[in-house]
């Protein structure tokens, strides 16, 4: 090769070198833009639901009438329960008028207390529990976004039970996804979903969630519906009655073991 050519070949090669260079560099801004774009969406979904009273909530209970579904179809009647959540992971529901079946989650542990005692939540009823807190709104804000390494992306505009809303994903670094719908007026959470692969059958689930009929309480916007369906088929609707935040529990509520005792003297 003629150093003429040789010049020639090496100048073609920085010419296609600098040009990958560009349109890398052209990408990552493209992605870091759109990250802006979905962290600037999530901050306003938090300021509507309350802003720092939201973020700052020592407890929440919500009380109200649960409908169940099978394959879609819903079950005669609905069931009275009382909803308990203490961040980051307590969590208790007392179910009838009685109150005296209770779910307890504490940490990673699940229990059923009754009359006659408390005994280990079934383990498929447990993972899904945890799946649904690990996977929560609250939990997308208060953990996945803290997190340098998860993955924002704004995924444009939708269509959410007839509003039109935002899509934002965050990706973690364990590549699990949370799915969130804003409605673009008031920026308040129509619908969070993800995926799980099932241990059994290996096939993917999607679990969502959607929320309805706003109400501002103690300054928090929160839903009086929530509806849960999982492949599309509703499995759950909760119709809340009333609301309450930062509470003074009893001493000993988040106490598995004293709860046991008082419930088996009701």
């Amino acid at each position: 090769m003629t150093p003429r050519k040789a010049l020639a070949a090496l100048a073609a090669v920085l010419l296609m070198a600098g040009a990958v260079a560009v349109r890398a560099q052209s990408g990552n801004q493209d992605a870091e833009k759109n990250a802006q774009q979905a962290r600037a969406a999530l901050d306003a979904m938090v300021q509507a639901m309350g802003g720092d009273a939201w973020l700052n909530m020592q407890n929440q209970m919500l009380e109200g009438q649960v409908a169940a579904f099978f394959h879609g179809n819903p079950d005669p009647g609905t069931t009275l329960i009382y909803e308990y959540h203490a961040w980051p992971d307590k969590d208790r529901v007392e179910v009838t008028k009685h109150r005296d079946v209770d779910e307890m989650y504490i940490g990673q542990q699940g229990w059923e207390v009754t009359y006659r005692g408390k005994r280990a939540m079934p383990k498929d009823q447990l993972q899904e529990f945890l799946r649904r807190r690990n996977h929560s709104i609250e939990t997308a804000v208060k953990v996945w976004m803290k997190d340098p390494r998860t993955i924002l992306i704004y995924e444009g505009q939708t269509m959410a039970e007839r509003h039109l809303a935002q899509q934002v994903t965050l990706i973690s670094p364990q590549n699990d996804s949370i799915t969130i719908l804003l409605d673009s007026q008031t920026h308040l959470p129509l619908q969070r979903s993800f995926q799980w692969r099932d241990p059994v059958y290996h096939d993917k689930n999607t679990d969502t969630e959607e929320y309805d009929d706003y109400h501002m309480v103690d300054g928090i916007a929160t839903p009086y519906t929530i509806s849960r369906s999982k492949n599309g088929e509703m499995q759950r609707q909760f119709y809340i009655t009333l609301v309450r935040y930062n509470q003074k529990l009893p001493a000993g509520f988040w106490d598995v073991d004293q709860v046991a005792r008082h419930t088996k003297g009701k």
